[in-house]
């Protein structure tokens, strides 16, 4: 089995590290917590879900040291193949790769979001299934990884009932959530929809733990399906010993009470990213590429209409022009035909820690020289591969 898929495909926020993780995570003893997160952090995360909406308890809750182990867990737990959006997260296909079983992929609607379309979504099962097929848990994103979007509550809804007609418990990832560009963006959960049938999970390194600290939570229903959901995946947690360190542990059980000093950091980083991904789709249209705005995260997706072009070689040749990775399409189980691929606006943002403070607490970031620079970049960058050359090579 061949897995495809490049080290750091999240995409990088661009953020310095809080003076208030560092502070936490030193304070902590050594050592490991709890299989699936002890109480204090259990405790933090049924606080953190029931602030948005989603009442919890304990007993319905578990902490990971990361998304992929979490979801690894989940696909083990419930059996059955998973069926994912086209595209979607570059690490949840790499993941649904591991288990060793079929993985069915639905097209995403085209005004973008994570979410498949209804109708797509139950011909998809049903020819899978009249094929021997066992597609059982669907996996979506209605704020998306790749393309920086949000599912409409009218196409998530109807998508929620096609799963229900079809028989599919859902995994939520709502790990960009919380980084919405624009307040006026209406964005629900499945959870609010399905409750009994969804599970909700979210890496938090997107928003409250830095970007390289892998740590992630799920909710489960407040049913007895869901009780046994999570209790078969605690056991495949353990199993791996995918648990996190105390100290870890410790700092986002702090951070999971978001207190004053950590609301306030999200809400700049936010500001921040509605900021410099506006900036960024921006250059990428004016220089020729195809992109839809984004309204969540701190990620695009264009593409790019250079004739010739497939995503492994836009993704090399960007890649190159940039000096950082730009994974191309394939990646997220997209057509590697099309030449698109995910741009992260986080490394606008600056390479230095003094940079990166600057960037995040300047009124205008958009005036700072090094963020100005790096726009340019892009810019020349994208237009070296939309303009055809004066040779037509």
């Amino acid at each position: 089995m061949t897995i495809s898929v490049p080290h750091g495909v999240r995409p990088d926020p661009g953020l310095p590290v809080p003076p208030y993780w560092a502070e936490h995570l030193a304070a902590a003893a050594p050592g490991t917590d709890d299989p699936g997160g002890g109480p204090r952090l259990l405790e933090a995360a049924c606080g953190y879900f029931t602030r948005r909406g989603l009442w919890s308890g304990p007993g319905q809750v578990l902490a990971a040291p990361g998304a992929e182990s979490l979801l690894l867990a989940l696909l083990a737990a419930v059996g059955g193949d998973p069926v994912l959006a086209r595209p979607a997260p570059a690490w949840q296909v790499g993941v649904a790769a591991l288990i060793g079983r079929p993985v069915h992929a639905v097209p995403s609607a085209p005004e973008g979001g994570g979410v498949p379309d209804p109708f797509a979504l139950l011909e998809t099962v049903r020819r899978a299934r009249s094929a021997g097929a066992d597609p059982r848990l669907l996996v979506l994103s209605a704020a998306d990884d790749p393309t920086g979007t949000v599912t409409a509550p009218e196409l998530l809804h109807e998508t929620c009932e096609a799963a229900a007609e079809a028989g599919l418990q859902i995994v939520s990832d709502e790990t960009y959530s919380d980084t919405l560009h624009h307040r006026d963006t209406v964005l629900l959960s499945p959870a609010e929809m399905l409750p009994d049938h969804t599970v909700v999970l979210t890496d938090l390194g997107a928003t409250l733990v830095p970007f390289t600290v892998p740590a992630a939570l799920a909710r489960f229903p407040a049913t007895a399906h869901g009780t046994s959901w999570r209790q078969r995946t605690a056991a495949a947690l353990a199993a791996l010993r995918a648990v996190l360190p105390a100290p870890v542990a410790a700092a986002t059980s702090y951070v999971l009470t978001e207190p004053t000093e950590v609301t306030d950091f999200t809400a700049a980083a936010n500001r921040l990213h509605a900021l410099t991904a506006a900036a960024a789709h921006r250059a990428l249209t004016a220089a020729g590429a195809v992109c839809r705005p984004p309204k969540a995260g701190f990620h695009l997706y264009p593409t790019l209409t250079a004739p010739g072009l497939d995503a492994p070689t836009a993704e090399a040749r960007l890649s190159t022009a940039l000096g950082r990775p730009t994974p191309g399409a394939h990646h997220f189980g997209d057509d590697p035909t099309e030449p698109r691929l995910r741009i992260d606006t986080g490394p606008l943002h600056g390479h230095t820690p003094h940079h990166l403070h600057q960037t995040l607490t300047t009124p205008n970031p958009l005036t700072l020289p090094h963020v100005k620079a790096a726009l340019d970049t892009l810019t020349t960058a994208i237009t070296s591969l939309t303009t055809p050359s004066p040779t037509g090579v």
